[in-house]
């Protein structure tokens, strides 16, 4: 029986994890590696550690006979390269805000309109491009030294094969992407004065991009969302996926490059060689995490949801902005802050653990909106990531997105996409369509329960624009 490794570059840490063609984890192996933040606004990985970080986890994984290896990871982030494959300078990653100015020279080089018809995005200060043009503004002889910019999986893909490659849904998140083509973009490339040998080949996400030293296949793989959706399914009409991980995801599959004209939600090329739309807010889990560390007074997340759990829906007009570095959708403005207002003497403890969840899962359902109106139709919707552990949490969604939720069997996220991309790359499944049908099966669900978050959503809503004016630095 086949054995398929996936491998996951995640922001806090990696994981592998090896399974048979039936879906049944043999393996897996973690490994956490430091983030680094220099400045604020700033956020920084040696690609160097996540490399290091793999090679233990192989090593524990101790397995010879694997058929096929599929990578993914954390989207967005520029490794740069000289011109003997070394690494330049620490990579720049998603969550990173430091190219305001970079953006706005896109804008103003490209034309916003005629941007989104290309990438069908606008430009955001956590894609790829505008690193590029920070690091070609801001550090002139490091860019002087730039041969090729890889994305962080794509690393990972190069120490292994030796070959510089993406596939079409990672590509599709730099922002010089022709989406709709599925290929870099030439007239962005001569407008802004790159050098198209910079970017790497493109390939389908099932499609083989080279072997490893022991002669192994490695497929084309996918950006963390595209393949977290293969892990849950989300490659056909009506079924949705979110991910509650450090960022929050709400995704799902469309027949045609359709696009969100005033660029509040994404469209990139999916895994399943059609498309997809996702709404993506920048502090999920990792503003639950936030919250745990500076306010949670050594509690574990299962008492911080339990006490929530206590208060009741609304938690009596206290209300939760997550906007802990910024936001992308709907509100593209790397100036958003996280807030907590409306608090009273009355307000407990309790009360700000729930407000932190009710905030989470307004900022999830604005996406989930904005899907909705792409025309994404919602039968059910699959939760995966950390998060998806939580039974409080997933009711949460349920009654707020008014659709049933269900948590999987295997909840192994990009992971197990990526494995189940490589078997499609070796023949095992004639599509990624039909390995996701055979595969993933549902094992918890939740109904709506009736009750009622429309004043809460109003009023989360409402205070990002008119009480507190940031709608003024937004960069759309």
């Amino acid at each position: 029986m086949a054995k398929l490794l996936g491998i996951d570059i995640g922001t806090s840490g990696c994981k592998l994890l090896l399974i048979n063609e039936k879906g049944n984890i043999l393996k897996q192996a973690s490994r956490e590696y430091p983030l680094l933040v220099p400045h604020p606004m700033w956020s920084e990985q040696n690609p160097e550690d996540w490399w290091t970080a793999v090679q233990s986890c192989i090593a524990e994984i101790g397995e010879a006979n694997i058929d096929a290896i599929g990578v993914t990871g954390q989207m967005h982030g520029s490794v740069f390269l000289d011109e003997e494959g070394e690494v330049i300078r620490p990579a720049l990653l998603w969550n990173d805000q430091r190219t305001v100015a970079e953006c706005a020279e896109i804008e103003r080089v490209i034309g916003s309109d005629r941007l989104k018809e290309i990438t069908c995005n606008p430009a955001l200060t956590g894609f790829q491009l505008p690193k590029i043009l920070w690091l070609r503004n801001h550090e002139p002889e490091n860019y002087k030294r730039l041969r090729t910019v890889l994305l962080p999986k794509d690393y990972i893909r190069f120490k292994l094969t030796g070959e510089f490659a993406s596939d079409v849904s990672d590509a599709s998140g730099t922002g010089i992407f022709n989406v709709a083509e599925r290929r870099w973009s030439k007239e962005m490339l001569r407008d802004l004065s790159l050098s198209e040998n910079f970017f790497p080949r493109v390939y389908e996400s099932d499609e083989v991009t080279g072997h490893n030293s022991d002669g192994v296949p490695v497929v084309g793989g996918g950006g963390d969302q595209a393949a977290a959706a293969v892990g849950t399914g989300a490659v056909s009409p009506g079924i949705i996926s979110v991910s509650l991980g450090t960022s929050g995801v709400v995704f799902t599959s469309i027949p045609e490059c359709a696009y969100n004209a005033k660029g509040a939600s994404h469209t990139f090329c999916h895994a399943n060689r059609g498309w997809h739309a996702m709404g993506v807010m920048l502090s999920c889990g990792g503003a639950l995490r936030w919250y745990r560390d500076t306010f949670g007074a050594g509690r574990s997340y299962d008492q911080i949801s339990a006490s929530a759990s206590s208060i009741q829906a609304g938690s009596d007009g206290l209300t939760f902005l997550p906007y802990l570095t910024g936001e992308r959708c709907p509100h593209n403005d790397p100036y958003a802050k996280a807030v907590f207002a409306g608090a009273t003497l009355g307000h407990t403890l309790g009360h700000f653990d729930r407000a932190v969840f009710e905030g989470l899962t307004f900022g999830l359902f604005e996406g989930f909106q904005l899907l909705k109106e792409l025309g994404a139709k919602s039968e059910q919707v699959r939760v995966t990531s950390g998060g998806s552990k939580s039974d409080f949490w997933m009711q949460m969604l349920a009654d707020v997105f008014d659709v049933k939720c269900q948590g999987l069997v295997v909840d192994e996220g990009p992971a197990m996409g990526a494995a189940i991309l490589a078997g499609v790359g070796i023949g095992l499944w004639v599509n990624v369509e039909e390995a996701c049908k055979e595969l993933i099966k549902a094992d918890r669900e939740f109904v709506p329960s009736g009750i009622d978050y429309s004043v809460s959503y109003k009023n989360f809503q409402e205070l990002y624009v008119k009480t507190l004016g940031w709608g003024s630095n937004r960069v759309d």
